[in-house]
C-alpha cells in the first residue's frame, strides 16, 4: 500500500514534474545541442543545476517512498530518517545484495508492477557474479538517447559516420541500448563482439566512410593484433566502455585510431552515466606526470580515469569508504535508483576546483580549458575487483596499467588472471596468470616477466610497496599460458573479462 504524503511533498511532486516540462520548453526554445549544452555547460550554472537536481533526487525519493514497494520496505527495515530538504545524503545505500537480489523486479518498479506496454528488460553482464535484469521504460530510453546523442555531437559535430556496435547484442543492456539510442543519429551497423564481422565491414565500405567502433577495450586490443587491416589508412575512431583503460592503452589504440575516448555507465543504472572530454584525458595526462597534483585532486599518486557528467540528472557522493554513491534524479523512471552503491572507488570534483588545483602547482591552465564545465567524476576500479595479499590491495587497474604502459608488453599479453593461494605448506602466494595475445612474437622467459611485473607494482601501489617486505619474491607467482587457455580458456566473448580468482 502507498503511504500519506503532506502537502510538501505534494508541492514538490508537482514542482519536480512542472520543472520537467519547463526544461523540455528550453530544450524547444534552444534546438541547437550545441547552443543548449554550452549555456547550461558554464561555470556560473554549474552550482544551480546540482541544486536543482538535488531537489529532484529528493523528489525520487518522496515518490519511492510512496509507491515502490521494494523501496518502501527498505526503508522501513533501516528506520532511516527522512531526509533534509534537497538532501539525501543521510539514506541508507542501495546494493545488490541488500536491495536487488532482495527485492522481487516488480517490487522495485513503481506501484508493484511492471508496465505493461513501452518497457524493455536488460541483464547485466554477471562479471561480479549472478546475472540481474532491469527494467527501463519509454522516458528513461529517451532520456538515454538525448543524453547520448549530445555527446556524440559535442565530441564529433555534425560530420557523418557509421557506427559499428561491437558491444555484446542480445539481452546485454550496452550494446543493445547504444544501437536503439543511436540508430537515428548515423548510419548503424550492430555487429556484437565478432572480429570476423568487424573486418569484412571495413573492408565492404573501405573508406567511402568515416567510421566510429564501440566495444569493450580487449575486445578492440585482440581484433587490433590480429586484423590485416590498416586502419589507420582510414578515418576510424574509438568509443570504450565496460572497464578502465590506461594512457598506454589509449596510445597504442591511437595507433590505428583517430581518436579513443571512454564512456562510464552500469547496466546496474545507465550505460552512459559520464563521458571522457579532451579535457579530462588532458588532465589525466598530466597528473602521471605531476604525482603532486594527481594527490591534490584525488587523494592518490596514480591517476584515476576521469569523466565530466551532467549534474542534472545524477546526483553523486562518496561514502566513508570512497565508494561512489549514484542517485538517478529523474521522475520519470519506472523504477528509482536511490544511493545506489556499484562498488566503485572514486570521488566527484568541481570543474573549477580542478583548475585551481592546476593553477596552484604551476601549470598553464589555459592548455587545458574548454567551454563546458560539467564536474568531474573520477574513477580508480572497481572495490570487489581487487585482491588482498598482505593486506594490500591490489587493484586490477594496477596490472593492467603495468601491462599497457610497456611497450613489449602490450603487445605480447592480451589479458590477465590475478589470485591469492595458500601452498600445501600454508604460504600465500599471490599468483598471476597472463594470457598470450595471437601474434607471432618473442616470448620472454616467465621470471623475466615477473621481474618486471613485480618491481611495477611496487612504485605503482604504494600498499604493495609497504608490505613487499614482509614475503619473498618467491611467493609472487607469474605463469604465460597460451592465447584462449588455462584460466583463459571457455571464455563468453560476449561478456567482460574476468580478472580475479
Amino acid at each position: 500500500m502507498s503511504q500519506k504524503l503532506s502537502l510538501t511533498d505534494h508541492l514538490l511532486l508537482f514542482s519536480c514534474e512542472t520543472g520537467s516540462s519547463t526544461f523540455r520548453f528550453f530544450a524547444r526554445l534552444f534546438p541547437s545541442i550545441r547552443t543548449r549544452s554550452g549555456m547550461l555547460g558554464g561555470l556560473r550554472f554549474q552550482p544551480l543545476l546540482q541544486s536543482i537536481c538535488r531537489i529532484k533526487a529528493h523528489a525520487v525519493f518522496i515518490k519511492a517512498k510512496k509507491s515502490c514497494p521494494a523501496y518502501r520496505e527498505f526503508l522501513s527495515k533501516n528506520d532511516w530518517p527522512a531526509p533534509s530538504w534537497a538532501d539525501v545524503s543521510n539514506l541508507p545505500e542501495t546494493t545488490k545484495d541488500n536491495y536487488v537480489r532482495a527485492c522481487s523486479i516488480e517490487d522495485r518498479c513503481y506501484g508493484g508492477a511492471i508496465p505493461r506496454k513501452g518497457v524493455v528488460i536488460d541483464e547485466s553482464s554477471g562479471s561480479s557474479g549472478t546475472p540481474n535484469n532491469w527494467v527501463r521504460g519509454l522516458d528513461e530510453r529517451r532520456c538515454v538517447k538525448a543524453l547520448m546523442e549530445i555527446a556524440f555531437q559535442l565530441k564529433y559535430g555534425s560530420e557523418d559516420f557509421m557506427l559499428l556496435n561491437c558491444f555484446a547484442l542480445g539481452p546485454w543492456a550496452t550494446g543493445m541500448n547504444v544501437s536503439m539510442s543511436m540508430a537515428d543519429s548515423l548510419i548503424l551497423k550492430s555487429i556484437g563482439p565478432d572480429k570476423l564481422k568487424l573486418e569484412n565491414t571495413l573492408k565492404l565500405f573501405g573508406d567511402r566512410y568515416r567510421y566510429l567502433i564501440s566495444g569493450y577495450p580487449p575486445f578492440v586490443k585482440d581484433f587490433l593484433n590480429s586484423t590485416e587491416l590498416n586502419l589507420a589508412e582510414m578515418e576510424v575512431h574509438l568509443i570504450v566502455g565496460g572497464e578502465g583503460m590506461t594512457e598506454g592503452l589509449r596510445d597504442y589504440f591511437l595507433e590505428s585510431f583517430k581518436s579513443v575516448y571512454s564512456s562510464f555507465g552500469a547496466s546496474d543504472l545507465e550505460i552512459n552515466i559520464a563521458a571522457e572530454t579532451d579535457f579530462t584525458v588532458a588532465l589525466r595526462r598530466l597528473c602521471f606526470k605531476d604525482s603532486k597534483l594527481c594527490q591534490a585532486l584525488f587523494g592518490r599518486s596514480d591517476a584515476p580515469m576521469i569523466f565530466q557528467y551532467n549534474p542534472l540528472d545524477y546526483v553523486i557522493d562518496t561514502n566513508e569508504d570512497g565508494e561512489l554513491i549514484f542517485t538517478i534524479a529523474r521522475l520519470s523512471n519506472i523504477a528509482p535508483k536511490i544511493r545506489y552503491n556499484l562498488r566503485d572507488f572514486g570521488g566527484t570534483v568541481g570543474y573549477a576546483d580542478a583548475l585551481d588545483a592546476v593553477t596552484k602547482l604551476g601549470h598553464d591552465v589555459t592548455a587545458l580549458q574548454q567551454q563546458r564545465c560539467f564536474p568531474l567524476l573520477y574513477l580508480f576500479g572497481r572495490s570487489d575487483l581487487t585482491v588482498s595479499f598482505y593486506g594490500a590491495n591490489i587493484y586490477t587497474s594496477d596490472l593492467d596499467h603495468i601491462i599497457h604502459q610497456d611497450a613489449d608488453m602490450v603487445r605480447l599479453i592480451h589479458s590477465f588472471h590475478m589470485q591469492v593461494k595458500e601452498t600445501p605448506e600454508f604460504e600465500k602466494q599471490l599468483r598471476i596468470s597472463l594470457e598470450r595475445t595471437q601474434q607471432d612474437v618473442p616470448v620472454p622467459d616467465v621470471i623475466e616477466l615477473r621481474d618486471v611485473i613485480f618491481e611495477s607494482l611496487q612504485k605503482h601501489n604504494q600498499d604493495f610497496r609497504e608490505v613487499s617486505k614482509m614475503f619473498s619474491k618467491e611467493q609472487f607467482v607469474v605463469d604465460l599460458h597460451d592465447h584462449a587457455t588455462g584460466p583463459f580458456a571457455n571464455r563468453d566473448i560476449r561478456l567482460k573479462n574476468c580478472y580475479i580468482g
